[in-house]
């Protein structure tokens, strides 16, 4: 996948539809830089796979029927080097608070900032990625 418009792309959307699966651990560190990645969301910091594996833990064994709808993609800078792009996405999953009866629904809109480097073997790796902000969807529950 090289370090083009089409292949961040390309990233984005397979990015995503892994973390729709669930896929194993071993199948999404590959889409991450391990020396300097830090990845911030609204409950956390993680850096390096270390961090990020104990995030992605903690995430798929607490969401479930998770859906990632990519809106936007915007790449602000492109070089030989790295990228860096303005990503929106609409998520939408379900969650379960025990004791709670039943589960709760939850839709936000993330607007995220990626900077993306390019690795070995024409690959492409995300290095940061922020989420700016979240905006709940009518009737979504909290996180």
């Amino acid at each position: 996948m090289a370090l083009t418009d089409e292949g961040i792309r390309a990233l984005v959307t397979e990015w995503y539809r892994a973390l729709d699966r669930h896929d194993e651990l071993a199948k999404v560190l590959p889409y991450l830089l391990d020396d300097g990645l830090e990845m911030r969301f609204p409950e956390a910091t993680a850096h390096g796979h270390a961090g990020f594996s104990d995030w992605y833990k903690t995430v798929t064994n607490r969401f479930f029927d998770e859906k990632h709808t990519v809106t936007s993609v915007d790449i602000t800078a492109l070089d030989e080097r790295g990228a860096t792009v303005s990503v929106v996405v609409n998520w939408q999953a379900r969650i379960w608070n025990p004791p709670a009866a039943k589960s709760e629904w939850l839709g936000f809109d993330a607007y995220q900032s990626w900077q993306l480097v390019a690795a070995p073997g024409d690959k492409i790796k995300l290095k940061t990625y922020v989420v700016d902000r979240l905006e709940p969807m009518p009737g979504s529950a909290t996180l």
